[in-house]
């Protein structure tokens, strides 16, 4: 399923609005465990989180608030649709910590817990271009990662040339990264109110992707408005 192009920065073609969308694509990775550094990172951020606020004062955090403007836009309801990035949140502040699944996993995690905005990881290699972002349409669904089939219809949805296989809400079990992952593509779902910040987050997981993942080469971008990509790599 991969394709030659899969070595440069896949355009993904958002056609929901208030979105801004932050890529990144590392390439020679290798999934195993977390390290105990990363562990680390993680716990320190999840102590740092417990800090500064509480469940019951989640709703009012920025970062939460815009994601759900964002949904709304979207026509979704984020009490019933809960956005990834938040469902991590309220794991951390129930004192569950992150789920630990494998270093690649775990960073995407970690990043999305440390911004507030949905996250989602996944295998290029099993993907084929063309990448859109729009809403799911009627009849479609995928095995979820849970291993339920999972209705996406009126939800948002990243979708190649065999449709939907992840988004802001739940990722599919065709296109989740697996011990065998060696490209890896992440996007990150941020409100436009985000600005360049979107920039930082992808770099900054770069930065991460190849001091715990061993990537060789990391290349990070986004799109920004419509079909204009943004490079992020300065």
């Amino acid at each position: 399923m991969c394709e030659k192009d899969t070595n440069e920065i896949p355009r993904i073609t958002s056609e929901l609005p208030g979105v801004r969308l932050g890529v990144v694509l590392a390439l020679g990775v290798t999934v195993g465990p977390a390290s105990g550094e990363l562990a680390q990172e993680i716990a320190a951020l999840c102590a740092r989180l417990a800090r500064e606020t509480t469940i019951e004062k989640l709703a009012g955090r920025e970062s939460v608030r815009a994601v759900r403007a964002m949904f709304r836009v979207w026509g979704v309801d984020p009490t019933h649709s809960r956005p990834s990035g938040e469902q991590l949140l309220r794991r951390v502040l129930q004192g569950k910590g992150l789920y630990r699944v494998s270093n690649v996993v775990d960073l995407n995690n970690l990043g999305s817990c440390e911004t507030g905005w949905p996250w989602g990881s996944f295998d290029m290699d099993r993907l084929r271009s063309p990448l859109v972002f729009r809403h799911g349409r009627a009849g479609e669904s995928y095995l979820a990662i849970g291993k339920e089939m999972w209705s996406v219809e009126g939800k948002p949805v990243v979708c190649d040339a065999e449709g939907p296989f992840g988004g802001p809400i739940r990722d599919s079990q065709r296109a989740m990264v697996t011990p065998s992952t060696r490209k890896v593509l992440t996007v990150i779902f941020a409100p436009m109110a985000a600005g360049g910040r979107v920039g930082g987050a992808a770099v900054e997981h770069g930065r991460r992707i190849r001091k715990f993942a061993g990537a060789a080469e990391v290349l990070v971008g986004g799109e920004v408005e419509g079909e204009k990509t943004q490079d992020f790599n300065g």
